[in-house]
């Protein structure tokens, strides 16, 4: 991703300092015919993937042109021209930009080509290395708010399976072994849960991502008299990278959203596993359109959109390590290093966000049929937790109601079973110990659930008290969300406004 060092921030290579020279022939160039070939230049453009922050670019350069203006660094009528210019940039597209190490040096070229040297001004006060930080973060606070507008509409539809399911009692697993009757329910809002943490480390990545460091120049400030507060709010930050050389250097906010962007990718894994075993045994019905066939086997329905889900934590996880492995051990102020760094976030961003979305339409489309899963939801004795429950509410110490139970699953998992172990274990009959009918309810599956009813657990009752709190926190969050496109709309209207000022 673009990343070409910067340290020409002020220089004048022309007469009227605007910082373009000529190339002997009269045409401007931006850099000098010594850096403008030779066999590297390839391996050291990143024009291949700039095309992501082509718009970003255009407005870091017209809030700098404004700025430049307003502070008398340029006169109005050059920054007229260079705004026009611009237009006329964005007009073409990327595609008709002219060669260029990268999307910066490229966009500069062309306003210099259209207007003549006096384009070479758009430059003064800055760097690229700032330049370029300023467009990354520009550009990944949409891709964060469109990766958490993924996550609220997972969460969402995990929400009205919820409501949908509360009593549809289900088998519940640890160590993929049959452990305790829950409900599709309480399965659901368990990945809502962790789901709304992820959330809260995306929107806290955003807010870090959220400063600018536009006018930190190279890495050590500039001589004019910038104003960088006025860049950031055209540009819609929140504040200011304080320190220039922090500003231009780090990029500790990729690493934070790359891991956030990770950690959702490691939840929807989950996830997926769960809905790709269950499909196995038959628990869910994947809709046809997040489902596929075999190409041999006509029979087969494969959940296959989840598995691709569950292999993106992947991506996500591999990114994370590259951009942390590219970043550790630099040394202060810029490195060209930093160019292969912001791939891996681009490439976590678009895997996690379509991994997310689709997992979001396969859960909201997906059937779970009640008689299966309650058939299976006894199964393996998985409510012997409540029978042992049972007896200990009776009097007996939890751990002899322990020994009762596992003798009685070795006997036969029913009320008879319970009888004759109580009797091996202490001696008295079961009606000795506790009213047998609690321990039949017990022994249901659907009355197991139902008993269970302690915050957080999965009876009915409190599945729909924590679905009111978690709709209010799936609200909550969207408004966060809203809140920060509409500042980045008004930021954009804002600039825009100041642009025709000029032009």
């Amino acid at each position: 991703m673009s990343e070409g060092e910067g340290d020409d921030a002020g220089d004048a290579d022309s007469a009227d300092g605007s910082g373009a020279g000529t190339d002997g022939s009269g045409d401007t160039v931006v850099r000098r015919d010594r850096f403008s070939g030779g066999p590297a230049r390839s391996f050291l453009s990143s024009m291949d993937a700039d095309d992501r922050i082509f718009a970003a670019d255009l407005a870091v350069d017209r809030a700098h042109v404004v700025m430049l203006a307003e502070q008398g660094i340029v006169s109005e009528d050059d920054a007229a021209t260079i705004l026009g210019a611009l237009a006329d940039v964005e007009a073409a597209g990327f595609d008709a930009l002219p060669e260029g190490e990268d999307v910066h040096e490229a966009i500069e070229t062309a306003v210099v080509d259209e207007v003549g040297s006096v384009g070479g001004k758009m430059h003064t006060a800055r760097s690229r290395n700032d330049e370029v930080a300023t467009c990354i973060r520009y550009r990944l606070r949409e891709d964060l708010l469109d990766a958490i507008e993924a996550v609220l509409a997972l969460r969402g539809a995990l929400a009205d399976v919820a409501a949908a399911e509360a009593e549809t009692v289900m088998p519940g697993f640890t160590h993929l072994q049959p452990a305790q009757p829950t409900t599709v329910a309480h399965w659901a809002l368990s990945y809502e849960g962790t789901l709304a943490r992820d959330t809260g480390r995306l929107l806290d990545a955003y807010d870090r991502a959220n400063e600018s460091p536009l006018g930190g120049a190279a890495f050590a400030g500039t001589t004019f008299d910038v104003d960088r507060e006025r860049t950031a709010d055209l540009l819609g930050f929140d504040g200011v990278v304080t320190n220039a050389t922090d500003a231009a250097a780090s990029r500790d906010f990729l690493l934070e959203a790359v891991a956030a962007l990770s950690s959702v990718a490691v939840t929807g894994s989950g996830l997926a596993e769960d809905v790709v075993f269950f499909a196995n045994r038959g628990f869910v019905d994947v809709s046809d359109d997040y489902a596929s066939t075999s190409s041999i086997m006509p029979q087969k329905k494969n959940p296959d959109t989840m598995e691709l889900v569950r292999a993106t934590a992947g991506d996500a996880l591999g990114a994370y390590q590259g951009l942390a492995t590219t970043l550790k051990g630099l040394p202060r102020a810029y490195n060209r290093d930093l160019q292969r760094a912001t791939g891996h976030a681009w490439t976590a961003a678009d895997s996690v966000t379509q991994a997310v979305e689709v997992a979001a339409g396969a859960v909201a489309t997906a059937d779970w049929p009640a008689e299966a899963l309650e058939a299976a939801a006894g199964e393996g004795f998985s409510t012997a937790t409540g029978v042992a429950d049972a007896l200990a509410a009776a009097g007996l110490p939890f751990r002899t109601a322990h020994e009762i139970v596992a003798l009685a699953a070795e006997q036969g998992a029913d009320l008879e079973a319970v009888d004759a172990a109580a009797q091996e274990v202490t001696g008295e009959s079961l009606s000795a110990l506790v009213d047998p009918e609690l321990v039949a309810a017990a022994l249901d599956p659907a009355e197991s659930v139902a008993q269970r009813d302690s915050t957080g657990g999965p009876a009915p009752g409190a599945v729909r008290e924590a679905l009111g709190d978690v709709r209010d926190g799936v609200d909550a969050d969207q408004a966060a969300v809203a809140a920060e496109r509409e500042a980045l709309a008004d930021a954009h209207d804002s600039l825009a406004g100041e642009v025709a000022d000029y032009v």
